[in-house]
Order: C-alpha cells, then sequence, then structure tokens
C-alpha cells in the first residue's frame, strides 16, 4: 500500500473503515497519511513549491536554487532540461567549434520532441493567450491546462480541434471557479464558432464526468457595471432587485447573463442614469428583447414603477 516518490497524489485508503475520512497531506515530511487509520499512503514526496521570492530576473538566476515551481500550463510542467545561451558558467563566450556544437544539440533537441509534446506546447500557447484576452487568473489556467490533459489522456482530440478543445476547458475551468465569462467570450477569444464550442464542452462533460454548477448571478452585474462605469449606488439596487427575483422563484431557467442585464437595467432606471438597452445588449452580449422580456416580468412580479 505505501508508495515511493508518486506522482499520484489522488490515493484513498484501501480499508472500508476509512473511505470517509479525507487524506491528510504533510508537506513538511513529505508525506500523505489516512484521516482514519493513521497508515501512511504516500512518502518522499518531491517538493514542488519554489523557495525563492526575488521579483527581478536577476534575483532569480542569483539566489533560487530549486527554479520555479512545477506548473501544468507547460507542456513539460517546467521539468525538461534547456540548452541555454553560448556561454559557459562563468560567463565567458564558447568557442566557434563548440558554439557551432551546442547549436546543433539544441536544434536537435527540438526536433527529436514528440508529436504529444509538440501540441500540447501549441495549445498551452493558445490557452495563455486566451487567458491575456479575458482576464482570467492563473489559478482557473491551471484547473484548464489539467482538464485539457484529461481530455487528451481520455483520447478526445480525435476529430476535434485544438482551439475548441482548449476553449472549452477554459469554460469549464471558469465555471468551476464561477468566474463569470460567457460561451461568446470564450469563443471570440479562440476564434472558434460557438456551435463547435457547445458541441465539444458537452463532449468533456459527459466523458470526463464533470459536475459544472450554474454560475452566480450577481458575479454579472459586477462584471457589466464595471465595464459601464455605473454607480455604486445602481449596483447595489441591481444586487437588491436580483436578490428579490430569487425570493419569488422567477430566476429558475433564465439566462444568468440577461437576469442580470435586466436588473442593472431597472436599477439605471431607478437612479436616473441613463442607459439604453441596446448599450446593455452589446456590453452583456444578449439581446435587447430578451432584456426588455426579462424587465417586464420583473416589473410586473415586484410591483415595481417607473
Amino acid at each position: 500500500m505505501l508508495e515511493n516518490y508518486s506522482n499520484n497524489y489522488d490515493v484513498e485508503c484501501q480499508l472500508d473503515t476509512c473511505k470517509t475520512y479525507p487524506a491528510i497531506t504533510d508537506s513538511e515530511r513529505g508525506e500523505i497519511v489516512c484521516g482514519g487509520c493513521g497508515i501512511i499512503l504516500v512518502q518522499n514526496m518531491s517538493d514542488v513549491s519554489y523557495e525563492n521570492n526575488g521579483h527581478t530576473p536577476e534575483s532569480f538566476m542569483k539566489q533560487s536554487r530549486t527554479g520555479p515551481a512545477t506548473s501544468l500550463t507547460m507542456f513539460d510542467q517546467g521539468l525538461s532540461t534547456v540548452i541555454g545561451t553560448n556561454r559557459d558558467s562563468t560567463g565567458k563566450a564558447l568557442p566557434h567549434k563548440t558554439k557551432y556544437e551546442f547549436n546543433r544539440l539544441r536544434t536537435w533537441d527540438q526536433r527529436s520532441k514528440s508529436k504529444n509534446t509538440v501540441a500540447l506546447s501549441k495549445a498551452f500557447t493558445l490557452l495563455n493567450g486566451m487567458k491575456t484576452k479575458l482576464g482570467i487568473p492563473y489559478n482557473v489556467v491551471e484547473s484548464a491546462a489539467y482538464i485539457y490533459r484529461k481530455a487528451v489522456s481520455a483520447k478526445l482530440t480525435r476529430g476535434r480541434t485544438m482551439k475548441s478543445l482548449i476553449s472549452a476547458s477554459l469554460y469549464a475551468a471558469c465555471r468551476e471557479n464561477n468566474i463569470p465569462r460567457t460561451l461568446d467570450d470564450i469563443a471570440n477569444a479562440g476564434n472558434i464558432e460557438r456551435r463547435i464550442l457547445s458541441r465539444d464542452l458537452r463532449t468533456i462533460i459527459q466523458k470526463l464526468e464533470l459536475t459544472l454548477n450554474p454560475y452566480d448571478t450577481s458575479s454579472f452585474i459586477s462584471k457589466i457595471s464595471n465595464n459601464l462605469n455605473l454607480k455604486e449606488k445602481t449596483k447595489r439596487d441591481a444586487y437588491d432587485i436580483l436578490k428579490r427575483c430569487e425570493q419569488e422563484r422567477i430566476t429558475a431557467g433564465k439566462n444568468p447573463v440577461g437576469q442580470a442585464a435586466a436588473s442593472l437595467y431597472l436599477s439605471c432606471v431607478i437612479n436616473n442614469e441613463k442607459i439604453s438597452q441596446d448599450k446593455l445588449s452589446t456590453e452583456s452580449g444578449v439581446s435587447a428583447v430578451t432584456i426588455r422580456n426579462r424587465s417586464a416580468l420583473i416589473k410586473k412580479t415586484l410591483n415595481l414603477v417607473d
């Protein structure tokens, strides 16, 4: 039962009485212990942390011993050997003959990489580009890289493009971490069609057995109001309207983005802030007809007066 230097830390105790107890990770000792019986499940774990807190390239080169922490967003997880510049350990330039040999080694090192490695490198380069376009936190990108690696292991890449799979993985990671990004946002950032993204997302959810909770509608209120530079009073009133709608149970089955846009529109009307339905429609990505219908339903249910 005891494992050494295991990279798979999703281990469980084999005793039936310990199924309900979680595994406890002891980072100082490098062990994973069962929370029920106390047996050691994994020992001699590798330390993937990074000990240096330098913020400049110079401090990184001078003070670090272990290098940066491993990351799933790198095709090699940051563990491969890189042939550096044409200088030796003392900083002196290499002789011409040695420099030529190292250039050839660098070329053949690039050519000898497997197809899977090259594919992962291209996919994660695209993922980092989408992260910059959408302003997504680093932990969400890590989750997206983990989901994409699971999709590749499950051989879901056959018959599907790399763009659509990495975009679907990113949307699933946003849903898991409650980061308000719509399918249209992901499709535009990945330069793919929305229907293809939806199709591959359904495949990933089904094959990988993911459980994605619906978005919190209030997060879209914050996103839309910040993009339109609305007043804080307008934002708070929109939260109140949304809370009352949830109490009246008229938000079930409705698009959360449309519900948030309608709440913001009514809040703008109450606070005399001039924002048109077309402007809200452009910013939120839902049609003006949807905002108008949701607003009419909210006004009728909550007895709001212009």
